[in-house]
């Protein structure tokens, strides 16, 4: 890339656009080297869990202390991967107040997937013993057990990545680095639009030889087995559709336009999902829709975005992000297939950026049919796709190594965090206020509501 050397997009992907401010307390803090083996433990191993661990596996240089979920069978496959494939015999635990008990000493780093609603007292104990914390979004439930792990973070002074992966993705920081801000490509964004759409899903089930027992649901906050599979639609264990899906794009919303949410509205519909009885199945909406609103984007502006997330129909292009400017739109997806740049008729001409390498070579539209084009329609555009070798992106990689990656070097002291709690909760914080513009109407944001005293 000859406009932007791969030196300069390294130094820029090394701090990983940690959010809008850089805060003195991602700074790594720690010792052990390269070659050094971290002792590391995995909380929760369900689908989430599963998928972690599926990148933990196939990172170097670390030893799987102890492995705990409340599930056995889960807890017991996570070990035998862990001793199929690295030959380590990891303690299993039901309880992670005993796996702290036992191993908070030795332990360099935990690696939490559980429900949201285990996210904020597990991080707030692993870090006040001493344990730097990857915990996945959201951060908590609850905006006060959000806002309680980034009090433990600064008290503690260990480290906590909050799993918005996009953060540490090469793709993700070359848009916003090279695209975006240093080659405008889109010229004036004005709005953005993005989207997770889901086909229809019946409940999880399981196994009724696999049930775990009453007490011990009870012990840990579940009623019952289907409120412990299906946790993300239960309010007090998880945040519905919005939360579980919207805040990984809601987040990249912010972290794209360098700036806050000043207003937000949203709709919300629990019509599609029904008991036998013809109530709602979920405590959460089926299907999200919601427009924020910034006063002051990194270019000045104001911006519009419009969010949705539907858990009743996949059509629409699955899921994406969308850059929309004057000169051009930019259309993001952590799946590449998905993602492309349009460019606008009436934009600068482009060939000295495909000559330049910093975006690859453009496809026109394919062919109409015969129907005649209204005169009112805006011409269809031409596609141009990313260059080919954005350093550091490596397409056989699974989505979250990278951001697994960045919390790792952190530990070792190599690196900055990309998704310090912090910053995560400024994203998290816009999530809260969705959901509740839902029920309450449109609402306004304080400057207060980003910030944990």
């Amino acid at each position: 890339m000859k406009e932007y050397s791969r030196r300069d997009f390294i130094k820029t992907a090394g701090i990983a656009a940690g959010g809008l401010v850089m805060a003195s307390n991602i700074l790594p803090a720690q010792s052990k080297k390269a070659g050094d083996k971290l002792n590391v433990a995995l909380v929760g191993i369900g689908a989430e869990g599963e998928v972690l661990l599926n990148s933990l596996l196939k990172l170097p240089n670390l030893n799987f202390v102890a492995v705990c979920d409340i599930w056995p069978i889960r807890r017991a496959y996570a070990f035998r991967r862990i001793f199929k494939e690295l030959k380590q015999k990891a303690q299993q635990y039901e309880d992670y107040k005993e796996l702290i008990a036992k191993h908070a000493k030795e332990l360099d780093a935990v690696v939490i997937a559980t429900p949201d609603f285990w996210h904020a007292p597990m991080t707030v104990d692993f870090l006040n013993a001493g344990v730097n914390v990857y915990c996945e979004k959201m951060m908590s439930d609850t905006i006060e057990g959000a806002k309680s792990m980034v009090r433990a973070m600064r008290k503690s002074g260990k480290l906590l990545q909050i799993g918005h992966q996009r953060k540490s993705n090469p793709r993700y920081i070359y848009a916003r680095d090279v695209l975006l801000r240093k080659n405008k490509i889109c010229g004036d964004i004005m709005a953005c639009n993005g989207q997770w759409n889901r086909a229809v899903s019946k409940d999880i089930t399981w196994a009724k030889k696999q049930e775990i027992p009453a007490d011990t649901l009870k012990k840990y906050g579940y009623n019952d087995m289907n409120q412990f599979r299906n946790w993300r639609w239960h309010k007090g264990l998880g945040g519905g559709a919005i939360s579980d899906l919207g805040a990984h794009q809601i987040d990249i919303f912010g972290w794209m336009l360098g700036a806050r949410p000043s207003r937000v509205m949203a709709s919300g519909s629990r019509d599609y999902y029904r008991k036998e009885d013809g109530s709602p199945a979920h405590d959460w909406d089926d299907n999200v829709m919601c427009i924020f609103e910034f006063d002051k984007t990194f270019q000045g502006r104001k911006a519009q975005v419009f969010y949705q997330v539907l858990t009743t129909t996949s059509s629409g292009g699955g899921y994406f992000e969308s850059f929309m400017g004057d000169n051009g739109t930019l259309k993001m997806s952590e799946n590449p297939s998905i993602t492309q740049l349009f460019r606008e008729t009436n934009a600068p001409d482009w060939e000295p950026l495909i000559k330049a390498g910093v975006i690859g070579s453009g496809s026109a539209p394919a062919a109409s049919s015969t129907a005649v084009v209204d005169t009112r329609e805006t011409k269809a555009l031409v596609a141009y796709a990313f260059p080919s070798d954005i350093p550091g992106f490596d397409d056989k990689k699974p989505i979250h190594m990278y951001h697994l990656e960045n919390f790792f070097g952190a530990v070792r002291g190599e690196n900055k965090l990309s998704c310090d709690a912090e910053h995560a909760f400024e994203a998290e914080a816009a999530v809260f206020k969705a959901r509740s513009a839902i029920e309450k109407g449109p609402l306004e944001f304080e400057e207060s509501d980003f910030v944990v005293d």
